[in-house]
């Protein structure tokens, strides 16, 4: 495997057409963000979940999808929860 040339090097690298690439970038985004306490991380949240679930069906997983699908949703949820503690503060 470790003998791979280029060619082959890049084919392996896109065979998902860069959507397990976009959601490690986005959940690395995400962690980084939240660390931060930026609410934008949960956007990018959003996004690695999204990538995830297109890399899971396109990997013909049944796990990853569903479990997408509830990140997806707690992505959603806390979007939604930060929103309204930050306007419940500013009034």
């Amino acid at each position: 495997m470790w003998d791979l040339e280029l060619g082959q090097l890049l084919d392996l690298a896109s065979k998902y057409y860069g959507t397990d690439w976009a959601a490690m970038c986005f959940t690395f985004g995400q962690l980084y963000l939240l660390g931060n306490g930026k609410k934008v991380g949960l956007v990018f949240g959003i996004l690695a979940t999204l990538s995830w679930t297109a890399f899971g069906i396109m990997a013909g997983s049944i796990a990853n999808p569903i479990a997408n699908s509830i990140f997806l949703i707690m992505n959603v949820r806390g979007l939604l929860k930060w929103t309204d503690n930050m306007e419940n503060k500013a009034a």
